[in-house]
């Protein structure tokens, strides 16, 4: 079986953090290592943003990126590239031509890469999985300006893609009960199927030896966020949970530093998108702009490093249907304190596995913040809970169950196949 991946809009490769690379280009870099490892072959289909990219770029045994130079080379508004996305089909099947290759299968990600997907569809005759991520409606459904809305016209394509790919994967209960909630979806086409995480990378480590690694300093207490700039993140309550512990007095406030992982580092302000200026207008007007830094966007492989270094890992996301880095977080055995929204209310077992707190609410995210400082045998106790949850999520669990439906949607389009095929004969 061969796969044909789709990530328009992002890479897989891009650095977390970055202005388009979230969880989803983890989930789909890392499902195709296991994918590849289990002996099925992946191609991942993407827009390239770098010039001096190569077309093809192997990322592990039978895994390759492969770049299509597609609209302008850069990064580009999301809601713009449905523009070239007919020169991006074209240019996928071109490369499939120019190597005589034939897909079984196209797994697409995002609402972007779905509407490409049903295109080649109708070339191949290939059956489409899909899996949304993150659905505009929900996005909507907790945005606070006009700014953070997304389009009518996603949600027309993510309503039409419910209808019309062959199966979508929900990666939580709630999220599948969100697609029909807001969609009308036909749960019979839904598969609920979790993200993983790789167990081997990310793992507990020695705080003190983390800290050396990413020189940081060993005294005072590191609060860690990882994510995009951007308002649904929910970075500002971290901000003015900040200032309340100290405005309050709290005894270990003084010695606290909150480290944003995201968008551009400090020296680069000039680069930095409308929420990050956002951000650093607030913690200079509430007093704590010398205990939060903008440490931008981080490579994937120093990240068991910033979890292992830190105290609390907090992830106060207003919308999450999963939550990557919460999963990642818990499988370095951090103290994890997280929105009670989404994906992470399921993730993370309230005071057994991390902490929940009500989203958007610096107030009660300040006092968990500070349940853990004072109790650290509390946190302790969280942070083994934290790595035995996070073993059910092993990538090989989750690859497997993925190709069961790979397996499934052929099978069935197979007999479809079959059936036509006879029904022709007869008449």
């Amino acid at each position: 079986m061969r796969v044909a991946m789709l990530s328009v809009h992002s890479s897989p490769l891009a650095k977390l953090g970055g202005k388009e690379a979230g969880g989803m280009n983890v989930y789909v870099r890392e499902l195709a290592r296991e994918l590849g490892s289990r002996g099925t072959p992946v191609d991942i289909f993407t827009r390239s943003q770098e010039r001096s990219l190569p077309m093809i770029e192997p990322i592990a045994c039978g895994v390759r990126v492969i770049n299509l130079h597609t609209g302008p080379t850069a990064p580009y508004d999301k809601n713009w590239l449905l523009t070239y996305l007919p020169e991006f089909v074209s240019r996928v099947r071109c490369f499939a031509d120019g190597e005589d290759l034939v897909y079984d299968i196209i797994h697409s990600h995002y609402w972007l890469s779905g509407e490409a997907a049903l295109r080649l569809r109708r070339s191949w005759d290939t059956p489409v999985l899909h899996m949304f991520h993150t659905l505009g409606a929900m996005k909507n459904s907790v945005a606070r300006s006009q700014e953070e809305t997304e389009s009518a016209q996603r949600i027309a394509i993510e309503r039409r893609l419910m209808r019309e790919v062959d199966a979508v994967v929900a990666a939580t209960p709630l999220d599948r009960a969100q697609m029909v909630w807001h969609y009308g979806a036909d749960t019979e086409r839904i598969r609920t199927i979790p993200c993983g995480v790789d167990l081997g990378r990310f793992r507990p480590g020695n705080q003190h030896e983390a800290r050396a690694t990413l020189g940081l300093p060993l005294d005072p207490y590191l609060l860690l966020c990882v994510g995009r700039m951007e308002p649904l993140k929910g970075m500002d309550a971290l901000i003015r949970a900040l200032s309340h512990l100290r405005s309050s007095g709290h005894a270990h406030a003084p010695k606290l530093r909150l480290l944003l992982i995201g968008g551009d580092p400090e020296e680069r302000h000039q680069l930095w998108n409308t929420e990050q200026q956002r951000l650093d207008r607030l913690r200079h007007e509430l007093g704590v702009a010398d205990q939060v830094h903008f440490l931008g966007a981080q490579p994937q492989e120093l990240l068991p490093n910033y979890f292992q270094a830190a105290d609390i890992v907090a992830v106060p996301s207003h919308y999450e249907s999963f939550g990557m880095v919460a999963l990642e977080a818990l499988a370095t055995g951090a103290a994890v304190i997280a929105s009670n929204v989404g994906g992470l209310a399921l993730t993370i077992e309230d005071g057994q596995s991390g902490l929940l707190f009500p989203k958007d609410d610096a107030v009660a995210l300040a006092n968990q913040v500070a349940r853990l400082l004072d109790h650290p045998e509390q946190a302790a106790a969280l942070r083994t809970a934290a790595r035995a949850r996070a073993i059910e999520y092993g990538w090989g669990n989750i690859a497997r169950r993925i190709n069961l439906v790979y397996e499934e949607l052929v099978n069935s389009r197979q007999a479809a196949r079959r059936a036509n095929r006879l029904a022709a004969q007869v008449s």
